[in-house]
C-alpha cells in the first residue's frame, strides 16, 4: 500500500529504497541528482503539498538512507529507471502522475518517460547534462572525484570539486558548503564513490533524437553557467528544442540558479501542473 501522507516509506528488497510522501492530491514524483538525496530537488519547500499535490520523493540506490546496489548490480541508468518503476508501482499505483527530476534524476525521469509515456501527465526536466555522448574527459572528471572522495573523504571531495568544476568565484563558497552538506547525508561514502564512476558511464537512453518521440507536456529548467557550469544551459536548451511539447524556463542572469531555489521551483512546477494539457491528462 502507498505510504500515508506525511509518512516515510521503504520499497522492496535488494535494494530497499527509502523515501517520503507528503500532501494529498495529484501525485508528483521527484528524483534527485548524483551525490544528492531526496531533500535536494525542491530543497525542503512544502509549496506543492499546500497546493494540493501528493509529493513523493526517495533516495536513489546508494544515496541518503537507501540501500547500496546489491551484488551483481550497478549504479547504471537501467537499474535507476527500474528503481523508479518500483517506487511508482508502490507509491502511485494506477493513473497518471507528474514526474520530475534534477540532473541524474532528470535523466532517470526521461528514461522512464520514454518507456512509459502513457503514465505521465507531464515531465519536469531540471538541469540535464546527458547529450547522447559520454566523453573520455567527463569520465576522467568523475573518476577523479571518486578517487578524491576515497583518498580524502569529504574534504578531498570538496577540494577536487572546487578545483575542477569551473564555478565562478562569486559562487564558490556557497557551492562548497552545499556540496558538503549533501554528502554528509549519505550512509556509505564508499558506495557513493562507486556511483560517481558508474552512473556517468551509463546511458539513460540512446540520444537526444529519442526525445522527439516523447509527446508529453514538458517543463525544462535551465541554469546559467556562471554558477552551475556542471549543468550547461545549452544542454537544457537542446532538450527544450527537441521535446515536441516543451518550454524552457530559467533564472535571470546573475541570480541564484532556479534549480537551487526550492520555493520558486515548486511554484513553477505547480503552475505547470495547472496548464490545460497537463491538468486535463492527470
Amino acid at each position: 500500500m502507498p505510504a500515508a501522507a506525511g509518512a516515510e516509506f521503504a520499497v522492496g528488497r535488494a535494494p530497499v529504497l527509502r523515501g517520503s510522501a507528503a500532501g494529498e492530491g495529484t501525485p508528483i514524483v521527484l528524483c534527485h541528482g548524483l551525490t544528492a538525496s531526496r531533500r535536494y530537488v525542491v530543497h525542503g519547500s512544502r509549496f506543492l503539498e499546500r497546493e494540493g499535490h501528493r509529493v513523493i520523493t526517495y533516495d536513489a540506490r546508494g544515496h541518503g538512507e537507501s540501500d547500496p546496489a546489491p551484488a551483481g548490480q550497478s549504479y547504471g541508468y537501467p537499474e535507476l529507471i527500474a528503481d523508479l518503476e518500483r517506487v511508482v508501482e508502490a507509491e502511485v499505483g494506477d493513473g497518471r502522475f507528474l514526474l520530475g527530476g534534477h540532473s541524474m534524476g532528470a535523466h532517470t525521469a526521461v528514461g522512464y518517460a520514454l518507456a512509459h509515456p502513457e503514465r505521465l501527465s507531464g515531465l519536469v526536466v531540471v538541469g540535464p547534462t546527458y547529450t547522447g555522448e559520454i566523453s573520455a574527459g567527463a569520465l576522467a572528471y568523475w573518476d577523479g572525484l571518486a578517487a578524491a572522495l576515497e583518498a580524502g573523504g569529504l574534504d578531498g571531495f570538496v577540494d577536487y570539486l572546487m578545483r575542477k568544476s569551473g564555478v565562478a568565484e562569486a559562487w564558490r563558497d556557497g557551492v562548497a558548503k552545499a556540496s558538503r552538506q549533501r554528502m554528509e547525508l549519505h550512509r556509505n561514502l564508499g558506495e557513493m564513490a562507486r556511483a560517481l564512476r558508474e552512473t556517468p558511464a551509463s546511458r539513460p537512453f540512446g540520444s537526444l533524437t529519442d526525445l522527439a518521440r516523447l509527446d508529453v507536456p514538458a517543463l525544462v529548467v535551465a541554469s546559467h553557467d556562471e554558477a552551475d557550469p556542471g549543468h550547461p544551459y545549452a544542454v537544457a536548451e537542446s532538450y527544450a528544442e527537441t521535446l515536441p511539447n516543451a518550454r524552457l524556463i530559467s533564472e535571470d542572469v546573475g541570480q541564484s540558479p532556479l534549480a537551487w531555489q526550492g520555493g520558486r521551483l515548486s511554484r513553477e512546477i505547480s503552475l505547470f501542473a495547472l496548464e490545460p494539457d497537463v491538468a486535463l491528462s492527470s
